[in-house]
């Protein structure tokens, strides 16, 4: 059976795109997916494991060896057996007759492995592309948040300029230009934190195919910018069609392989044989044959028989329990999207704004001498603040999403819906 890989397709479609020519080039999402695709070596194990499960397969599909054998009577021993004048040859060709569907069973349960491991592959595939997407998300956080640093110095910058323009005056004590120094140098040691967890986090992302100093800068993309997902009935519904319950369908496949397996043994198999004796008298042969069945054969398959089924049981329970478990994961990856979201979206709407005026004011109060610099570190030590909570709000929403996509197997781009066919970056 070829595994429909449509639950990965609708995750992320993997263009056949090539690698950066140069270590300026930028790295997409998508590059980052094929890399990982391609140099793996959780992936490139499932290769190896298939053609052993393909050896197993031919093993499988051997009916029984065909046995030649001689036998020789009446040689070496005492009287007229003393010599070999009286030897009986016997020339013999044996095997077994599997019967009750033995060969098919085997040649069922074996195909039914290989049918689980493309299964068990593009689980682990989603697993990965999830963590890639987790690991190029941490460096599109840590450039965004370098960004807000660098935004935060060129304002205590201003604020420095104006507080000395002050104290020239004599209009305020030197203790006001140190303290907004004092910020600056703060300000400035957040983007310094911030570019050394980007260098952290590409090394991290790099780690996943296997390169050791990465110098690729990545295409990025706006953490801001959230999607909106579908009722959370409808995400429960495709949650059903995830690899990670669908192995258990294969599971249960193999299951009942080797319920017929253990059937077809209390069915007993014939012993055969045939071939031709040269007599002890003259030059004449015969022919001779056997055939043996064990008994209770039936009774010796039951432990087996049983055994089967109550692995087939336990697998449905444990399919139960795997569902709920995914059901609740899906739960709470959903309920922190739309509470991240909703704070991501409110502060960019309601109060970035406000505070970006505040700010204004205070800066063009304090310059004439209306306003404390105590007031106008305030408001940009708040608007900051706001700044990178909405940062963090919309960072938490987009992790939530990823573990969504990796649930249901469905991409969601920024101002749309589900997309079947196109991946979404986060």
């Amino acid at each position: 059976m070829r595994l429909r890989s449509a639950a990965l397709a609708a995750f992320v479609a993997v263009c056949a795109v090539a690698f950066p020519t140069h270590a300026a080039d930028p790295l997409s999402l998508d590059e980052a997916f094929l890399r990982v695709s391609e140099a793996h070596p959780n992936l490139r194990l499932f290769g190896a494991r298939q053609e052993a499960l393909e050896a197993e397969l031919d093993r499988a599909s051997l009916r029984p060896a065909l046995v030649a054998g001689a036998e020789l009577e009446n040689v070496l021993g005492t009287g007229p057996a003393s010599r070999l004048d009286g030897a009986e040859i016997t020339l013999s060709l044996a095997s077994v007759l599997e019967r009750g569907g033995k060969l098919d069973a085997r040649r069922t349960l074996a195909q039914s492995r290989i049918d689980a491991l493309a299964i068990g592959r593009e689980a682990r595939r989603l697993d990965l592309l999830a963590e890639v997407a987790r690991r190029y998300l941490a460096v599109v956080g840590a450039q965004r948040q370098g960004e807000l640093a660098q935004l935060d110095i060129d304002q205590r910058e201003r604020t420095v300029a104006a507080a000395r323009r002050r104290h020239e005056a004599g209009a305020s004590p030197e203790s006001v230009v140190l303290t907004a120094q004092a910020a600056l140098a703060r300000a400035e040691l957040d983007h310094a934190r911030a570019r050394q967890r980007e260098e952290a986090a590409r090394q991290h992302l790099a780690a996943l195919w296997g390169e050791r100093d990465p110098a690729f800068e990545i295409a990025g993309g706006d953490p801001l910018a959230v999607p909106q997902v579908a009722d959370f009935a409808v995400l429960a519904d495709w949650l059903q069609r995830t690899p990670e319950l669908a192995q258990f369908v294969d599971q249960q496949r193999i299951g009942e392989a080797r319920l017929q397996l253990a059937r077809s043994e209390a069915t007993p198999d014939l012993d055969w044989q045939v071939g031709v004796r040269r007599m002890t008298d003259g030059d004449d042969f015969g022919l001779v044959g056997s055939v043996s069945i064990p008994l209770g054969s039936t009774r010796r398959a039951q432990p087996g028989i049983r055994a089967a089924r109550a692995e087939l049981t336990a697998l449905e329970i444990e399919r139960e329990a795997a569902g709920l478990s995914l059901y609740s994961t899906l739960a709470e990856a959903h309920g922190r999207f739309m509470v991240a979201r909703l704070e991501a979206q409110r502060l960019g709407e309601d109060v970035l704004p406000r505070l970006a005026k505040a700010e204004a004011a205070a800066a063009t109060a304090y310059r004439a001498g209306a306003a404390s610099y105590l007031e106008w570190s305030s408001l940009q030590a708040e608007h900051a603040a706001a700044r990178q909570q909405q940062l963090e709000a919309a960072l938490e929403a987009q992790r939530a999403l990823v573990e969504i996509q990796r649930l249901t197997g469905q991409a969601f781009v920024a101002g749309s819906g589900p997309q079947d066919n196109q991946g979404a970056t986060p």
